[in-house]
């Protein structure tokens, strides 16, 4: 039901031309399925990372940023 429920979404994310962003993704199976039916690219979920405080996001992308910045 729940695959069916995400393409469903995919498909009217397409029919609008809008971009699809899928959250919960938990499995590789469900990020498979996901790229395989159209979902463009967005995706978030604890396959990705598990939540953090702000502060430490902040962080992160900071560090990022300036090793952007020196390569």
């Amino acid at each position: 039901m729940l695959l069916l429920v995400a393409t469903l979404y995919i498909a009217r994310g397409e029919s609008l031309e809008l971009e699809v962003v899928a959250e919960g993704v938990e499995t590789e199976v469900q990020l498979n399925y996901l790229i395989n039916n159209g979902c463009g690219g967005l995706f978030q979920g604890y396959l990705f990372g598990n939540p953090e405080p702000l502060l430490e996001l902040e962080r992160k992308l900071f560090r990022l940023k300036n090793l952007e910045n020196i390569l």
